[in-house]
């Protein structure tokens, strides 16, 4: 600061008071140097040499000389700047002692430290004393310092105390008040305050640049797009104006936007103005903000519209500004218009923001396209978070690819981030269970399955996470899959007693899942015991447990203690639904009661419960099993008038059923009809398909099904479909592609349409 702004500086602070520290302008402190008693103490300080520089404070107030209080303005003003609250206190009781009087400037100086360094209720105390004091008031710099000091440690008390002393004392707002108003009043979360602030200050003050560049912050972080937006204009017209001649000044305004004002005679326009850096710095933040607020709010019209005005204005888009644009097109229109933005900012070399490669990395793994997701993962320079790597993991979960998901571990642990309990509850999802979907349990896996589980939970003790109800769910789960039931019971043990201690309920759906893993394997006694403990311990079974005990009532043929299981379901509030339904419906087929289980099947119907394929399968199955063809046609038939497509189990059941009844040639007729159904129900489906791979059904070379066989990955059921198919045309020779000709498939319809109408 130069002298002649210092001078006005003291000047201001002998009334107490100053153009404003709170302002942004602060004094800056010469380096220390060691001649005076004075500069050595302020040295000390600066040093870090606390305990001298009390010591030399103290013979600073016992030397012989007569002290001023003037003497004293170094060592406050440092203080207020470092800041020091304790040795402005410090020095403040020296000098009570030495009965020496204090001026404005150091109570300016001592609560400006008191306010720097959080020591609020003490800075108010100061100011109590002025109050009471005639001859020193609080001017507005110490309420801006005081407001200030309020807002930045969140304080809404004290806030509102500062305010209340300022209108008791007469004490207006400057532009720095309205300041911080704006920062308390985002404090507040209250959009209406900002808006009276704003009226204020355009009636009582012409705003700067600065000023409403503090506006648009608040407007956007109160989701006010429309406000942000307005001032952003009046930004755009200031900046412009201070480069035009003040004769025009007055009768010409730029062109913006929605709101815009008249352009002038001269046509002013933007490519013809250029701009500042600082005021381009300023304006392409207030630009970044409305982008980022559009982008939360869905308004991607206006996000961009804003990249291209900034564009007409001069100013090249930052990677924050694009970070915005592609975090709003993703969320409303998904990852694939993210990415061709993202491409466009790679071909003008501008770096993408971390923050906008994690958003459309977690997005690409949301919408399965993983591979997109784990390059865009490994471009990211600094991850702040893991919640990137936790959502390719939950992709890799869905897609059953754990040795994916092995390789963003793997990069998650080398990068030494620290997971969460969403990582360990996909960990033990994606890893708890060995065996792939078509593969049994055995001992090899139960075996890698413990050491898997064993080092997810060793992993979660070094980092002092517990067990959420996910993540048990999902370990429970995983045993149950592995058929592993004693360490299933000990880690529900386990989970009982923890859970306990943290005074939270382990959750009906922990229960079921034990249950159903139980039912699972046919170990009824087990299942019927952890049911009455359940009970014994004050839980109230669901919709769910009921379903899964009726299951078990199913297994041991026990259809009263179900009927009695479903009465307690319908008295405790809840409905049957299709699973219910299909599970009593498995009872009755066990005991060939076709006639009663139909019935069921139509009462399900009549409420409105569409049956699904697991239910029609039910059916297929007993029917199959007792030699039912009446039963198989006309389910079949049913599946077909309610669009359900079969998979590979009902196909089996068809052909085996006709087969065992030494109806060969009907078996093969239908095994076409169902495959083809299998592979859709629409003929526009079937001749897609026919197209695309009649070739490879008809070649008797062995690479045909090996080239078959390669599609059972993506797409298993038409996999399954492509080969029945061919195994039909090596039989007979050829393949009919339309299903609704077959003479099978015609009089079953016609059957289905005599029962009904007759």
């Amino acid at each position: 600061m130069g002298r002649k702004n210092e001078a006005v500086f003291f000047e201001a602070l002998r009334s107490f008071g100053t153009s404003n520290d709170v302002g942004g302008e602060e004094c800056h402190a010469k380096e220390p140097i060691a001649r005076r008693k004075q500069e050595e103490i302020v040295n000390a300080l600066h040093l870090g040499e606390r305990s001298r520089a009390s010591q030399l404070l103290t013979e600073f107030g016992n030397s012989d000389r007569a002290l001023k209080v003037q003497s004293f303005f170094p060592i406050f003003e440092y203080c207020s700047r470092t800041p020091d609250p304790l040795f402005a206190m410090e020095t403040w009781k020296l000098m009570m002692e030495k009965d020496i009087k204090l001026s404005g400037i150091c109570y300016f100086f001592t609560i400006k430290a008191l306010c720097k360094g959080g020591y609020l209720e003490e800075a108010f105390g100061i100011i109590s004393v002025l109050r009471e004091n005639s001859d020193i008031h609080p001017t507005l710099p110490v309420y801006n310092n005081l407001l200030k000091a309020c807002v930045r440690m969140k304080s809404l008390k004290y806030a509102s105390e500062c305010l209340q002393l300022m209108k008791q004392d007469g004490v207006g707002h400057d532009i720095f008040t309205y300041t911080y108003l704006l920062e308390l009043a985002v404090l507040q979360q209250d959009v209406s305050v900002v808006h009276e602030i704003w009226r204020e200050c355009v009636n009582r003050h012409s705003l700067d640049i600065i000023t409403l560049q503090k506006f648009v912050w608040s407007f956007t972080s109160l989701r006010d797009v429309a406000s942000a937006y307005m001032a952003l204009q009046q930004m755009v017209s200031v900046a412009f104006q201070c480069k035009r001649n003040k004769e025009k000044e007055s009768n010409k305004g730029v062109r913006f936007g929605i709101e815009a004002k008249e352009v002038g005679d001269d046509g002013l326009s933007f490519s013809g103005q250029p701009l500042s850096g600082t005021v381009k710095k300023l304006l392409g933040w207030s630009f970044d903000a409305i982008i980022h607020a559009c982008a939360s709010t869905h308004n991607i019209l206006l996000a961009e519209e804003l990249m291209s005005q900034m564009q007409d204005l001069g100013l090249e888009p930052s990677s924050g500004a694009y970070d915005g644009l592609i975090k709003g097109l993703v969320y409303v229109k998904g990852f694939h218009d993210g990415m061709e933005v993202l491409k466009v900012m790679l071909q003008k070399n501008i770096k993408p923001k971390d923050s906008t490669l994690a958003m459309l990395s977690e997005s690409c793994s949301r919408g399965l396209e993983l591979d997109l997701a784990e390059t865009l993962l490994d471009q990211i320079s600094k991850y702040n978070h893991v919640n990137v790597f936790n959502e390719l993991l939950e992709a890799c979960d869905n897609l059953d690819q754990p040795e994916r998901g092995l390789r963003v571990l793997a990069k998650l642990k080398y990068l030494k981030l620290m997971p969460d309990i969403r990582t360990y509850e996909l960990l033990f999802s994606l890893f708890g269970n060995v065996n792939v979907p078509y593969e049994d349990a055995n001992s090899l896996s139960q075996a890698d399955a413990a050491k898997r589980i064993n080092a997810i939970e060793m992993d979660m003790m070094k980092n002092d996470i517990q067990h959420s109800h996910l993540s048990m769910h999902n370990l429970l789960r995983a045993l149950g899959t592995e058929g592993m039931k004693e360490e299933m019971f000990q880690y529900l043990n386990s989970a009982e007693n923890q859970f306990f201690y943290r005074y939270a309920h382990l959750g009906i759906e922990i229960y079921n899942t034990v249950l159903h893993s139980l039912v699972e394997a046919k170990e009824t006694r087990m299942t019927i015991e952890i049911f009455k403990k359940m009970i014994s311990c004050g839980f109230s079974p669901d919709a769910a447990t009921y379903t899964i005990m009726i299951d078990c009532c199913g297994i041991i043929k026990c259809y009263r203690s179900a009927c009695a299981l479903i009465s307690l379901l319908i008295r405790e509030g809840f409905c049957m639904n299709v699973v219910t339904y299909t599970t009593v419906i498995k009872i009755l087929l066990s005991f060939e009661a076709f006639d009663e289980a139909f019935k069921l099947l139509y009462q399900a119907c009549s409420e409105g419960i569409q049956p699904d394929l697991l239910l029609y399968n039910a059916f297929l199955r007993a029917a199959d099993e007792k030699g039912r063809i009446d039963v198989i046609e006309l389910i079949v038939e049913m599946m077909h008038q309610d669009k359900i497509q079969p998979d590979p189990s009902t196909c089996g059941h068809v052909f085996s059923a006709y087969v065992n009844k030494g109806f060969y040639s009907t078996a093969l007729e239908a095994l076409q009809v169902v495959s083809l159904r299998m592979i859709s129900e629409e003929d526009d489906g079937v001749e897609e398909c026919r197209l695309k791979y009649e070739d490879l059904i008809l070649n008797e070379h062995s690479v045909a099904q090996s080239q078959i066989m390669k599609i059972f990955k993506d797409s298993p059921f038409l996999a399954v479909a492509l080969l029945n198919l061919r195994w039909c045309a090596m039989i007979l020779s050829t393949v009919s592609w339309f299903p609704n000709r077959s003479l099978w498939a015609k009089r079953l319809s016609s059957e289905y349409t005599s029962r009904h109408c007759g």
